[in-house]
């Protein structure tokens, strides 16, 4: 039942996200009303600070097509110098949800950072069918990510 459940929630999750971003298949997930990466958190803080930190305008910069935010100068500059190691796997949608060859929306309070990658997920409950059995959903995700068209 539980199981029934997780999967109806993920089908629910996947048609919001077709409404949440132009076009499933965007290298970088942004909301459909904004086009911030991240939901507009500074993915360096995941790395140095080990914690969710909002982004601000003031430290801004275009990557992949999408608005980057950070909360500091320091951390804009560690990722223009750097990008992939701190940006989102799966261009930010959930690891989950890709390691299932389908796209949602990754959250910014949902995130884990493993083997230095950064993986976001839907929600609380996804994230932990993710965790407990991340080394083989990232397989999947990796190989479903590398043949999504991404525009």
């Amino acid at each position: 039942m539980k199981k029934i459940f997780l999967m109806l929630k993920v089908l629910i999750v996947m048609s919001f996200a077709s409404l949440q971003s132009a076009n499933a298949a965007d290298a970088v997930y942004t909301s459909f009303f904004s086009n911030k990466a991240a939901g507009g958190y500074d993915v360096v803080s995941y790395f140095t600070e080990n914690k969710a930190v909002e982004g601000s305008d003031e430290y801004k910069l275009q990557y992949n097509g999408a608005d980057w935010l950070f909360s500091t100068k320091e951390h804009l500059t560690l990722f223009k110098n750097n990008p992939e190691k701190y940006a989102p796997q799966y261009g930010g949608y959930c690891a989950w949800a890709m390691a299932d060859n389908e796209t949602a929306p990754g959250k910014p309070a949902f995130w884990s950072v493993y083997k230095g990658k950064l993986y976001l997920n839907y929600d609380e409950s996804v994230q932990a069918t993710w965790i407990a059995d991340k080394d083989n959903f990232i397989t999947k995700a990796d190989l479903n990510w590398s043949k999504l068209d991404k525009e």
